[in-house]
């Protein structure tokens, strides 16, 4: 099969199937992709450590072959950025559960439909997509319910996306990790929205929110006896969800005795109302959502380790704000019409120098600040004071301040030789905690972006105090990474 030397993009296939490999060649052929095939894990195996490293790896998994998997499970390991697509057979949702589990990126199902693999394929590789802009910017944006939109134009909410594809078929529990206000709800209802429960209901439940006495009503209902003047049952959330999706946001929150009944119904699918004995059975996909550091979690028992084994098993991760600022230029435009309907105001453009400071800004309240901030501006339509508003303020959280050893005191203007030291080091110290988010927190990965030896990059992370953020820490493991997510393990 010829290839076409001169493409920038290198794809390998590994099948079996010459219907798959021909489907694949073709569409290689169309837009300048170079195909390699291999038809076993060890031909993958040879290509990687010989050096030959495509930018894309298609994985057929046959019916009931191991081999696709113990593949996945090497590639994972030693080469976890590289993105992976499986094609699998449809009837097969055994070894897709289990190819999610490891970290699969996407998808297709076989027979092989061209168009819809060509439009994960350029995804996945950052190309244009088919059709006219207009509709690459529909694709972008698109509607979850209860006014709540995902906006997918950076890489991290593509891979997002594709992952909660992934998700959505595997009807499992899912934990949903990401700081306050970066969108774990949207990500939630996506997953609801990409399932078999579309159809269903779709409810939130704040574990914070209520004491425990009454989260648990709240939850599993409740019975009283026939002298109260209340009605005698009352559904909880669970039992009115029935066939749908529940999500469980803060389960940090949610009081240890609580945490046991809900272990309850995830491995048997039934609990007990309040004043009742009687089993009531179930049928709800679990989704639970938090924003902590799980290990500090975890340690403090804040968080049951049973429970949090149950809920772990698929992980997904909503990146902050600051990861995907190609988002900013879309997300301004939402929350501007939505502002401006809302308080019956004509909306406002965006004047350059304006998305030029959300561009820069770090956003540590991620989607909420960013939506407070266009409120501000639709209300007040004061261009300078919004700039300025966005502006680092001294010692303000995220802003580096460099000091050197014997740089002057007491107030003394300091040297240019010093002065230039800082500014290299803030320099240095911003590539590194660039390359960080990127790759969240894959050290190797990080430091074969940044073109230095790991154990150069894991010096410089102790020199600069470089803390991964809150709600990943507990997934940095020593020399590695960043577990699940298609990361290291």
């Amino acid at each position: 099969m010829p290839d076409n030397p001169t493409s920038s993009v290198r794809m390998l296939l590994v099948s079996k199937e010459p219907s798959t490999v021909d489907c694949l060649w073709t569409l290689g052929q169309a837009n300048g992709w170079q195909l390699d095939t291999a038809d076993s894990g060890l031909q993958v195996f040879d290509r990687i450590r010989s050096g030959v490293i495509p930018h894309l790896v298609l994985l057929d998994l046959g019916a009931r072959d191991a081999e696709g998997l113990h593949t996945l499970r090497w590639l994972r390991k030693v080469r976890p950025e590289l993105p992976v697509i499986l094609l699998s057979p449809p009837d097969d949702n055994g070894q897709m559960v289990e190819a999610v589990r490891l970290g699969a990126d996407d998808y297709v199902l076989k027979p092989l439909q061209s168009e819809q693999l060509e439009k994960v394929l350029k995804r996945l590789l950052n190309e244009p997509g088919t059709g006219n802009d207009s509709d690459s910017t529909s694709d972008e944006i698109e509607s979850i319910g209860e006014e709540l939109f995902l906006v997918s134009s950076s890489p991290a909410m593509r891979k997002l996306r594709a992952r909660a594809q992934l998700l959505a078929q595997v009807n499992e529990p899912v934990l949903i990790l990401g700081e306050s206000g970066s969108g774990k709800e949207v990500a939630a209802r996506l997953i609801h929205k990409l399932s078999v429960r579309s159809g269903f209901r779709f409810l939130n439940v704040n574990c914070a929110a209520l004491p425990g006495e009454l989260l648990e009503s709240e939850l599993f209902g409740y019975e009283r006896g026939p002298s109260a003047s209340a009605p005698r049952t009352k559904q909880g959330k669970l039992e009115l969800c029935r066939g749908g999706t529940i999500l469980l946001d803060k389960i940090d929150e949610m009081p240890t005795g609580l945490q046991t009944k809900l272990l309850h119904v995830l491995q048997h699918k039934q609990f007990f109302r309040v004043g009742n004995e009687a089993a009531v059975d179930v049928d709800v996909r679990i989704l639970a959502a938090t924003n902590i550091d799980i290990e500090r979690a975890l340690s403090t028992k804040k968080l049951r380790e049973d429970l949090y084994y149950h809920l772990s098993a698929f992980t997904i991760h909503v990146p902050p704000l600051r990861q995907r600022k190609d988002d900013i230029p879309l997300l301004l435009g939402l929350f501007m019409n939505r502002m401006a309907k809302h308080y019956g105001l004509p909306p406002r453009s965006i004047p350059a120098d304006v998305l030029e400071a959300c561009q820069q800004h770090a956003w540590p309240g991620n989607l909420r600040e960013l939506e407070n901030c266009v409120k501000c501006y639709l209300v007040m339509g004061e261009e300078s004071l919004t700039v300025r508003e966005l502006m680092p303020k001294p010692n303000s959280p995220g802003r580096i301040i460099p000091t050197q050893e014997g740089e002057p005191s007491g107030g003394q203007p300091a040297s240019l030789k010093s002065l230039v030291r800082s500014a290299k080091g803030e320099t240095e110290r911003n590539a590194i905690s660039s390359a960080l988010e990127k790759t969240l927190w894959n050290r190797k990965a990080a430091a074969r972006m940044l073109r230095i030896s790991y154990r150069a990059l894991l010096y410089k992370i102790d020199q600069y105090h470089i803390k991964p953020p809150e709600y990943l820490s507990s997934h940095v493991m020593t020399g590695q990474g960043v577990k699940g997510n298609g990361n290291a393990s």
